[in-house]
């Protein structure tokens, strides 16, 4: 009876927990289908009787909203297969081989997460700037600032989780493949790779929704607008005299729609990955 009693308030916690979470992207798909009317109204209801796609229409009708969708794409696939494919490579380093200071880097590790983005911005501004005049392409206004900046800020998050999976893969496995005749590089990535993927998936997921949603890097490094990201299409909407609230929610949803899409097709190795996570 106490175990049954256990359960039942587990699951009504999670169901609580769940709502609480999912009210508020209910709450935007429905702003972003109500008319202008209901969404200003005094009295807010939690439905409405007249939808219409007249804010999605408006939204996907922003000047330049292809380019700013083609642009934050191209950021994120490039950072999250960058920061994979580095973090790999440095999580095997630090698993595999002892060396000097090994335990230092990795508390830096998560002193660098520890760091608010905000308080970097400005020196972040400057160092683009002067990266910028040596080496072409990661200057300011270019996307290759974004991707310079959101693969350092990925990569120590992803290196402390991969290092777990690392962890978890027995030295045997690869002791018994070298014996086989396999070299090294062949047991790292037709052995070890396919063994940490879960791991690679929850990394990945960070790395895509971190810079899919960045603003601040974005309206800080890109000046003009050719190179703008998705998040700068949300201040079309915002007015010196009266917001766009349903065009806001409009291309919030859309901007939601990727991140759900990734999130889909990652989940079954995010739910492996993230207990892998924790071993050592």
């Amino acid at each position: 009876m106490t175990r049954s009693l256990a359960r039942n308030v587990a699951n009504t916690v999670a169901v609580v927990v769940a709502a609480v979470t999912v009210f508020p992207i209910y709450w935007m798909l429905l702003s972003a289908l109500k008319p202008a009317g209901e969404i200003q109204s005094a009295h807010p209801r939690p439905w409405t009787l007249h939808p219409t796609l007249e804010h999605f229409r408006r939204a996907l009708g922003v000047s330049g909203f292809a380019r700013y969708f083609l642009n934050s794409t191209l950021v994120a696939v490039v950072v999250v297969v960058g920061s994979a494919l580095v973090a790999f490579l440095a999580a095997v380093a630090l698993t595999r081989f002892r060396f000097r200071f090994r335990t230092t880097v990795l508390v830096m590790f998560l002193v660098a997460q520890m760091v608010p983005i905000e308080a970097l911005t400005i020196p972040l501004f400057f160092m683009v700037r002067d990266i910028g005049r040596v080496v072409p392409g990661v200057g300011l206004n270019t996307l290759g600032s974004l991707m310079m900046v959101h693969l350092a800020f990925s990569l120590p998050f992803a290196i402390w989780m991969l290092r777990g999976f690392v962890a978890a893969v027995p030295e045997a496995v690869e002791e018994a493949a070298m014996i086989d005749g396999a070299s090294r590089f062949t047991v790292l990535w037709r052995i070890v790779f396919p063994l940490v993927a879960p791991g690679l998936a929850a990394t990945s997921v960070f790395s895509f929704i971190t810079t899919w949603n960045d603003f601040v890097f974005a309206k800080t490094f890109i000046i003009g607008t050719e190179h703008q990201t998705l998040p700068a299409a949300l201040l079309v909407f915002f007015k010196p005299d009266e917001n766009d609230w349903g065009g806001i929610m409009a291309a919030s949803t859309l901007m939601t729609v990727p991140v759900l899409v990734f999130f889909v097709l990652v989940q079954r190795r995010l739910v492996s990955g993230l207990g892998g996570a924790v071993k050592d």
